[in-house]
């Protein structure tokens, strides 16, 4: 049986250390657009001051480079293994930070840990209804397809299995809300009055398909599909995916990402 060859941390250096700060990589921070790992207090700082990448030099993003940015903590772990002591490191400056800095701010005595105790407690019930403000934010137009294949505010036709026997639902909007009216032989769907919305990128196309039917009112029996750049969408495809592999891959697609829906077309 051969024998195991040992490494040294130093032969991993150049892949768990900072570019900007030269150490360890603390709460390792990828770039999106290049795939290039910071700290996160490193990247963050570095972008007050530029909208480019601090080691290729490519604009992560014209207004808000921020939003390009994903926590990896698989990397988080590694380094921690890795490297002995550091993450008790971390996390003894961390304490001692905090003890000398927030009882400060608050105006409370210096009463150490089990003064915080209480406040700990309370921002973790926080954290349970964050319901996913923290996360990385996406702005999507929500945009109906009409039966001619172009997107727009029209309203389009939806399949024949959904009309009913005798009378036909034809929606329509008023104000802010959907009525229904009985109308010819078609069953139409409308176009969102608000199209524009702000969501975590964790968030699925089952999501956004409820939240549109429930936005516009629609029976249970209409399913909907989303498209992206003409490809419909898998139910459990997150906003980040869509992103990366669908939107921003098109030159010519700009800033939101464009969605749009329409009564789903059975092919079988």
């Amino acid at each position: 049986m051969a024998a195991q060859r040992k490494h040294l941390v130093r032969e991993f250096n150049a892949f768990i250390t900072c570019y900007i700060c030269k150490g360890y990589l603390i709460k390792p921070t990828t770039v999106t657009e290049c795939l290039h790992t910071f700290c996160k207090r490193c990247i963050v700082q570095h972008f007050e001051d530029s909208n480019d990448c601090p080691k290729c030099g490519i604009q992560v993003h014209e207004t808000n480079p921020l939003e390009m940015l994903r926590l990896d903590n698989t990397l988080e772990e590694i380094i921690f293994k890795v490297v002995p002591g550091l993450k008790e490191l971390e996390k003894r400056q961390e304490e001692e930070f905090w003890k000398k800095n927030k009882p400060q701010e608050n105006g409370e005595d210096n009463e150490g840990p089990k003064a915080k105790k209480p406040k700990v407690e309370e921002e973790e019930d926080q954290d349970d209804q964050d319901y996913h403000r923290s996360d990385p934010q996406i702005a999507i137009c929500l945009d109906c397809l009409r039966n001619n294949g172009q997107s727009g505010d029209n309203t389009v036709k939806m399949p024949p299995d959904l009309l009913s026997s005798s009378n036909s639902l034809f929606f329509t909007q008023d104000s802010s809300i959907c009525s229904l009216l009985c109308r010819s032989k078609q069953t139409l769907l409308p176009g969102l009055m608000k199209k524009f919305i702000r969501c975590s990128t964790r968030v699925t196309v089952g999501t956004i398909k409820k939240f549109l039917s429930l936005k516009l009112k629609l029976p249970s029996t209409c399913e909907l599909d989303v498209l992206c750049n003409g490809e419909i969408m898998g139910k459990d495809h997150t906003m980040e995916f869509i992103y990366m592999t669908r939107w921003r891959l098109r030159a010519e697609n700009s800033y939101p990402m464009v969605l749009q829906y329409r009564p789903r077309i059975d092919f079988g």
